[in-house]
């Protein structure tokens, strides 16, 4: 079975989002990744010095086939130091799977099938 990591922000530690109703989007696309045969895990994280350990822990949890990096962390060019140390952390932690970037937060499944 295929392993899929999604990163992205915690939709409730980001001001002025609607943190349920990102959440319940979150959680529709990763019962998708179920419903495909792809054992998928979501590590969602706040923007702050939390972010490192929290992604770094789920790295090294087990082999992951593809990490979806999400377009919260991606986007915003405030994000940019944090999207480029995620990168750094996948390329150190787990080197042999594919970096995959969705365009929402309902599209991560179709993001990591590209790849797998």
């Amino acid at each position: 079975m295929s392993t899929v990591l999604v990163l992205g922000f915690d939709p409730h530690s980001v001001p002025g989002m609607d943190g349920d109703g990102l959440r319940a989007v979150l959680d529709a696309e990763l019962a998708r990744f179920a419903d495909h045969g792809i054992d998928a895990s979501m590590t969602l994280v706040a923007p702050d010095g939390t972010a490192e350990p929290a992604i770094t822990a789920a790295l090294a949890s087990r082999p992951w086939d593809v990490v979806v990096i999400g377009g919260g962390i991606r986007k915003p060019e405030p994000a940019l130091p944090l999207f480029e140390l995620v990168v750094n952390l996948v390329r150190r932690h787990a080197p042999q799977a594919a970096i995959a970037f969705n365009t929402t937060g309902a599209d991560s499944l179709d993001a990591a099938r590209r790849w797998l």
